[in-house]
């Protein structure tokens, strides 16, 4: 009688076991050989408790141990080691570094707190922390519209005897389109998910100003512009040719951008992905103007650009392709010349329908996607360990976990999203975070162990994994 009852208790707690998966919830607080990579508490540049509830909640439902503790390392990394949050005219002002490097970037601190803002609206100091950046940014524009790194000051930069019109608060003065496109960004998405329109002061309207002035200036309808760049250095991408002004175009329309998001030079100065998120962003610039700070002569010309590039985009950058058909090409000069290649910075051709430049089934999306993906594109390497799109900034071979990132990010199908999700959980080389670049037959050959976009976009696909195909976070990994 006694083993009987021990038999069915046995298969009662087994059950039970089962029913709530309590083996899986103990293997991913006790996996051995996960130990914890985050700061310890007290440590933290800043706590949000809605992340954390994220965190844990993720966590709960994910089948890979692994997985559960690279999202735990990884989506909280830009609160816990790059943000400074402080007070400028008694209103909330937040500094954000990319990581290793002591700067902030408009391209790179929008894009690792971007993942916040769906959780700020029930989280007023995440709120107030995201308003900092927006208005820091704000800052920053107003202090120079073609630099794309600041300090925290005016504290100089060892980049101060570049040939160009260095300030001591810049870090770096590469001259990006996308700089420009990622404040709109944020402060429009900050909007939407927080309903506060505080941000959009005289300011903000003063900044927008200098954004649609510069975008017109480089244009270059009339001459060159007020911009140029050039660095004594023996790198060829680290400088702009021809006296600092790029490759020659002619003035169809598009805006010239001295500099990819990679901070390479750029070959052909029009930029492909960056003049198609100039097209979305003046479009939210409009919006804000409409919809804001009722400014409907401003919110005209914002649209009127927009149409203008679009459409000069639509002309001049949808090239045919000897196999994939038309698609779009990286970079254009107007007179007829293309490259055809993608870089895994963001704005890229793989990242269009991330940043509302279309939609994913859009046709010339869709070849240039699959060029982006193939030996087509001289920077998509395949190894042993993985494949993925890189780019020319570190070098041959070298695989970006933000390209396999953005590939998920905005891919139509199961298979190739669990195939990033595998791939990234592969080649983190036990350190618990994402990297710049790996070898593509040895993740242990990495760049920049301290990348705070690379560890908050990996946050953002699993949520939105979480949230779209929860089936998936199933998996063994």
């Amino acid at each position: 009688m006694t083993t009987r009852r021990q038999a069915l208790r046995t298969a009662a707690l087994a059950a039970a076991a089962a029913s709530i998966d309590v083996r899986r919830a103990f293997a991913q607080e006790a996996a051995p050989g996960l130990p914890p990579r985050r700061p310890p508490a007290g440590e933290r540049r800043f706590t949000s408790p809605a992340v954390e509830e994220t965190i844990a909640a993720v966590k709960r439902e994910v089948a890979s141990p692994e997985l559960g503790w690279l999202f735990e390392n990884c989506f909280p990394n830009t609160l816990d080691t790059t943000v400074t949050f402080s007070e400028r005219n008694g209103r909330p002002d937040t500094f954000v570094i990319t990581g290793d490097i002591h700067a902030m970037w408009l391209r790179d601190s929008t894009a690792q707190v971007w993942p916040y803002l769906p959780l700020a609206k029930d989280d007023p100091g995440l709120r107030r922390l995201l308003e900092g950046v927006v208005r820091r940014q704000t800052a920053c524009v107003l202090i120079d519209p073609y630099a794309n790194a600041f300090n925290d000051g005016p504290k100089g930069s060892e980049w101060a005897k570049d040939h160009t019109d260095m300030k001591p608060e810049l870090h770096e003065r590469k001259w990006e389109v996308d700089s420009l496109c990622y404040p709109v960004r944020l402060a429009h998405g900050y909007w939407k998910a927080t309903g506060d329109t505080s941000v959009f002061d005289a300011e903000w309207r003063a900044a927008a100003a200098a954004i649609l002035r510069t975008f017109r200036e480089q244009q270059r309808k009339g001459g060159p512009g007020p911009y140029s760049f050039r660095r004594t250095t023996s790198v060829a991408y680290d400088t702009v040719p021809l006296g600092g002004y790029g490759n020659p175009t002619r003035p169809v329309g598009l805006i010239h951008s001295a500099f990819r998001p990679s901070d390479d030079a750029c070959v052909y100065p029009f930029l492909v992905p960056s003049n198609l998120f100039a097209v979305a962003s003046l479009r939210q610039l409009a919006e804000v103007s409409e919809a804001v700070t009722k400014d409907p002569a401003f919110a005209y010309e914002c649209r009127a650009l927009s149409d203008e590039v679009g459409a000069a985009l639509a002309l001049h950058a949808l090239v045919p392709h000897p196999r994939q058909g038309t698609v779009w090409a990286y970079e254009v000069d107007g007179f007829g010349n293309a490259l055809f290649m993608d870089d895994a910075n963001v704005p890229s051709l793989l990242s269009l329908p991330y940043l509302g430049c279309g939609t994913a089934g859009d046709l010339a999306y869709v070849r240039t996607r699959r060029l982006v993906l193939s030996p087509d594109n001289p920077y998509f390497f395949r190894g042993r360990a993985a494949e993925g799109v890189g780019g020319p900034h570190v070098g041959l071979r070298m695989i970006w976990p933000l390209g396999i990132t953005m590939r998920a990010l905005t891919s139509t199908n199961d298979p190739e999203v669990l195939g990033c999700l595998r791939a990234l959980v592969a080649t983190h080389a036990g350190t618990g975070f994402m990297h710049e670049a790996f070898d593509q037959d040895d993740p242990a050959r990495f760049t920049r162990k301290w990348f705070a976009w690379a560890n908050t976009l990996f946050g953002e696909l699993v949520l939105k994994v979480r949230a779209e195909r929860p089936h998936l976070l199933k998996e063994r990994l």
